[in-house]
């Protein structure tokens, strides 16, 4: 798909995801990239030289917070006290930057994780299944396309099992997940947008600086908490910006 919009000279490309991401810079080397990634490390990962100066000709909103997902991970601690074997929701081809975080941070909080892999939605059920025969306690959903596009699917398997589970879509939490905390998704697009027009309009993405995201939420359900049969704790309902009673 990435060489085809090449092909057909399209004034610059909008990928979303890691995935998307790699094929566009890979496809092309002149036209200019807006990336909406919120998995990679960009610089790491080779997309741009720096954040302020990205030297190529990808830009765009990366989510270069690398301890982000541990925080996902304190609040879901926070909200379950009682947790000591935390399941962890990954997809591979976002890379091993959130999951290397994470099990750093479950270490120094005391807690015991086991990594499940899911590449396609037909996984993602295939891990729910397990879960509901596992020791496991609570669910962490790292950041991924495939589990942010699925998020009611997810939600709805979460209650069915009885996992509390956090994502980083806030959309989770508002299909019926107990907690979410991220950024907010349609802002991350605006953004893209904005910067998609500063292309157009002559900018040049090598001394674009690649953005972060401006706005995140957290989301707490508090109908799914009653129904976990778990009180949510002051500290998490007074930062809240959205509670589902």
């Amino acid at each position: 798909m990435a060489t085809d919009l090449v092909n057909n000279r399209v004034d610059v490309i909008v990928a979303a995801g890691p995935s998307a991401v790699q094929a566009a810079s890979g496809a092309t080397s002149d036209i200019p990239v807006i990336a909406i990634d919120l998995e990679s490390d960009p610089v790491a990962s080779g997309f741009i030289a720096s954040l302020a100066r990205p030297g190529g000709n990808v830009t765009g909103v990366f989510l270069d917070f690398p301890d982000f997902s541990a925080k996902c991970l304190q609040l879901l601690i926070e909200s379950v006290p009682t947790l000591s074997d935390v399941g962890v929701l990954w997809d591979p081809t976002t890379g091993p930057l959130q999951l290397d975080t994470v099990g750093a941070a479950a270490r120094g909080f005391g807690i015991r994780t086991q990594v499940f892999e899911a590449r396609r939605v037909a996984d993602i059920a295939a891990v729910f299944y397990v879960l509901d025969r596992s020791r496991i306690q609570g669910l962490l959903m790292l950041s991924s396309p495939l589990i942010g596009g699925n998020s009611q699917m997810i939600a709805d398997l979460a209650v069915r099992r009885n996992i509390p589970a956090i994502s980083l879509f806030p959309e989770f939490a508002r299909e019926g997940g107990l907690l979410a905390y991220g950024p907010d998704i349609q802002d991350l697009y605006r953004q893209a947008g904005a910067m998609a027009r500063k292309v157009l309009n002559g900018a040049k993405p090598a001394e674009l600086p690649a953005e972060r995201p401006t706005r995140f939420q957290l989301v707490a359900n508090l109908k799914t908490a009653k129904l976990f049969d778990i009180t949510l704790p002051p500290s998490i309902l007074l930062r809240a910006d959205e509670v589902i009673e």
